[in-house]
């Protein structure tokens, strides 16, 4: 390796740390609503369908934005798209701090959104375009812990910082936040010496149908499993109050899950690259978590293991559901496949939390929305399967790599 090589080694690793920090703080302001849902619904006289509308709506925008983003990214480069996505979480966050009427805070709340799509799809690009071929999946997994270390951290500081000053306090310190992830990405990042020449902005949509299916498939996955995650993390708090437990106590209970899912992340995907066999990683983290969620809504006399199995399990999917895209896709159509890929994504997290809280609603049971919850992992293990026969049935045509 040449000094000129070595001395880069070190910069990588300092940009990642920086972009670490700045999706960290997307984490940090989506949950804010999520921790706060029962202080929003007594101040504000509104139901827990309307909060998990807040919570949908932070998501929602990706739907329709992600993949225009990614060409704007192209077209104006990823920094200057992933600062103006900075500005929108900033104005968005203030916004909700402002004001107690609801339409400004879903007002609030997308503009939030919209810039976190942004901002999200543009820091994983520039990891990519840093850790090309140079430890891409270490670069990558270390970036996902980002989003639980943010929830994690709402969870445990944002009911006591909203009872001791007051809800629109939360939000306007996760606008705070980001405006610090706006100083730190203006002042040190830069493109990587070898960006200009090797990427190119491209809007052909030549996927076959079997990628089309396939990567559909994969982002339903994620999209659930996902949906699963943030299901628990919003409603268990719930949960646990009308169990006999206090607010804070229950967020900081809850919290626990952002800690584990950031630890067991990185060892499902070791575990899956040691056994290669990443479909069982996903399957048993799947039956595992979903089990223990259930049991959690059902009898919280067995609160601790349930929890702790849910603690343990619930990250071991992530890492090899990221590899799906990559089985179903040529080379040449990645990019626009994880397009798709995040849409199905974006989507899923936007329209199933508001189900939830509506059932919740409905049935005035905090234990429901819990059992959402392992319904939605049970649907992913479902459509996993769906992925697994069709690309055993369907041969490509091609060495997806």
């Amino acid at each position: 390796m040449s000094t000129q090589e070595l001395r880069a080694v070190p910069n990588r690793w300092f940009i990642l740390t920086v972009l670490f920090l700045a999706r960290t703080a997307m984490g940090l302001q989506f949950q804010t609503v999520g921790s706060v849902g029962p202080i929003l619904v007594d101040g504000l006289g509104i139901d827990y369908a309307s909060v998990g509308l807040l919570i949908g709506l932070y998501l929602f925008p990706g739907i329709f934005i992600a993949l225009p983003g990614g060409m704007l990214g192209e077209r104006f480069g990823a920094k200057s798209i992933a600062l103006i996505g900075l500005v929108l979480m900033i104005a968005g966050g203030l916004v909700m701090g402002m004001s107690a009427w609801f339409p400004a805070l879903v007002a609030g709340r997308l503009l939030s959104g919209i810039g976190a799509v942004l901002m999200n799809v543009m820091l994983t690009k520039m990891v990519a375009d840093w850790f090309a071929g140079r430890e891409m999946a270490t670069a990558m997994a270390v970036l996902v812990t980002s989003w639980p270390l943010g929830i994690a951290l709402g969870l445990l500081g944002f009911v006591p910082m909203a009872a001791a000053f007051g809800w629109p306090a939360v939000m306007t310190l996760s606008a705070s936040v980001c405006a610090l992830s706006l100083v730190a990405i203006a002042v040190f990042y830069r493109e990587p010496a070898t960006h200009a020449a090797r990427f190119r902005a491209s809007l052909s949509l030549s996927l076959s149908k079997r990628e089309w299916v396939l990567v559909s498939f994969a982002g339903i996955v994620w999209g659930t499993y996902n949906v699963g995650y943030i299901l628990l993390v919003s409603f268990l708090p719930g949960h646990l109050i009308d169990g006999g437990y206090g607010l804070a106590r229950a967020n900081a209970l809850v919290s626990w899950l952002g800690w584990g899912l950031i630890v067991m992340v990185p060892v499902g995907g070791l575990i899956a690259d040691r056994l290669r066999w990443p479909d069982a990683v996903i399957a048993a983290g799947f039956i595992i978590a979903g089990a223990a969620t259930i049991v959690l809504a059902a009898d919280l006399t067995l609160l601790f293991p349930a929890f702790v199995l849910i603690a343990l399990t619930v990250g071991l999917p992530a890492g090899p559901i990221m590899t799906l895209p990559a089985a179903a896709l040529a080379p040449q159509n990645r990019a626009t496949g994880m397009g798709i890929y995040f849409t199905w994504y974006y989507a899923l997290m936007a329209a199933i939390p508001p189900l939830a809280g509506f059932a919740r609603d409905v049935t005035h049971s905090s234990a429901v929305p819990v059992l959402c919850a392992a319904a939605v992992l049970a649907a992913a293990l479902a459509v996993q399967v769906l992925f697994l026969i069709v690309s055993r049935r369907w041969p490509a045509p091609h060495p997806a790599r």
